[in-house]
């Protein structure tokens, strides 16, 4: 006979101790010595870091953090021998379109606080109930408080499987799901298996590159040119991709031992589209604390290292496909993502926003969504 499956109710509730501590450590930063010029040429500046401390440790109120996600239903489920943590918002409209949030790194469930009002209650938010989505905002295995991880061979592909296993769970037997940054490439994974009553993917990058052939870049766009040496800059200064698919236990010893150091290397938050970010210090201190008091740092890390290690090779999606590509995100270039995807559907461009517009730009974000799956 099969274990009954379990559902349970979840809150959070940090205690005061982690909080208490969290002050005392703020309070005694050791800064390293600045870079020449103390910019974001060499990674994240002095100046910046010192700002941002300062508010974290004198204005930030992550009490209010835990009251907005606490409004929200939250639970946790076990599913292939791992807990899940994630919201479940069900629209007052019948016949919402089940909707799957899956979230950024270095981000979390919070990424999507701006856009889960508008989704499931549109009526209330000056928008047409027949666009209405029931959402479901899981955060990732090893990711807040999705953790601890239970055992190796957490990939993105298993992770899709993982997603697809929580939809039905909770009675979404047809849905569609959205995601950016590591929730983008689960989201194509769960196009790639194609799921009885999928809807389609909805994603803010399609992580398509050049394969060497000279040919293809004969009918690039000037944007499409933009896009590449976007993609050029990134590659720059993306050291961290390298940490975490080699040495996450590594760094993140630094990361769990300093909150300052897990704020450092969020520099994403910052700094994605090279000093063009919207993001506000309560956005991104929000973000960092829930790392640093969830203490996932390595676990959440350890995606990057998986996929690494796994094996995969590269798979053409043949489902439908949504883009909304950004002003200062990774910009998306069609031609390679249209080799690599064969059922992109819709395709648009915002002038305003960067690698978190869940967050920076909710209102596009919503509307895009609300068109893909009308």
């Amino acid at each position: 006979m099969l274990p009954a499956v379990t559902i349970r109710e979840f809150r959070i509730a940090i205690p005061q101790a982690d909080l208490d501590d969290l002050t005392d450590r703020l309070a005694r930063t050791r800064l390293p010595q600045p870079a020449p010029g103390d910019d974001w040429d060499a990674g994240t500046p002095n100046h910046w870091l010192a700002e941002a401390v300062d508010h974290w440790r004198t204005a930030f109120d992550w009490r209010a953090v835990e009251r907005r996600l606490n409004a929200l239903p939250q639970f946790v489920t076990e599913v292939d021998g791992q807990d899940l943590h994630f919201l479940h918002v069900e629209s007052p409209v019948a016949g919402a379109t089940p909707l799957l949030l899956l979230h950024s790194y270095p981000g979390s469930v919070l990424d999507f606080l701006d856009v889960v009002g508008p989704l499931t209650d549109p009526a209330a938010h000056g928008g047409d109930p027949a666009q209405a989505f029931s959402v479901v905002v899981p955060s990732l295995p090893g990711f807040g408080f999705s953790t601890p991880l239970a055992e190796r061979g957490w990939t993105t592909a298993r992770t899709a499987l993982t997603m697809d296993t929580l939809m039905r769970r909770l009675g979404h037997e047809s849905y569609g799901v959205h995601g950016s940054d590591v929730g983008a490439n689960v989201a194509r994974e769960i196009g790639l298996l194609d799921p009885l009553g999928f809807r389609g993917l909805h994603v803010l990058q399609l992580f398509s590159f050049p394969s060497g052939d000279p040919a293809e870049f004969e009918h690039l766009t000037p944007e499409d040119h933009a896009g590449l040496q976007h993609m050029q800059w990134f590659q720059s200064v993306g050291g961290y991709n390298g940490m975490n698919a080699s040495r996450p236990q590594t760094v993140a010893v630094g990361l769990a031992d300093s909150p300052v150091a897990q704020l450092a290397y969020s520099e994403l938050l910052a700094s994605f589209g090279n000093g063009t970010s919207l993001l506000t210090f309560d956005q991104i201190l929000a973000q960092v604390s829930l790392y640093w008091l969830t203490n996932s740092a390595a676990s959440a890390a350890r995606l990057y290292l998986e996929d690494a290690r796994s094996g995969a090779e590269p798979r053409r999606s043949d489902a439908r496909t949504g883009v909304a590509v950004f002003a200062d995100d990774f910009r998306t270039i069609r031609a390679f993502a249209e080799r690599d995807n064969t059922n992109i559907a819709q395709w648009s461009h915002f002038d305003k926003g960067g690698h978190y517009a869940a967050m920076e730009r909710p209102d596009d974000v919503v509307a895009d969504l609300r068109r893909f799956f009308a």
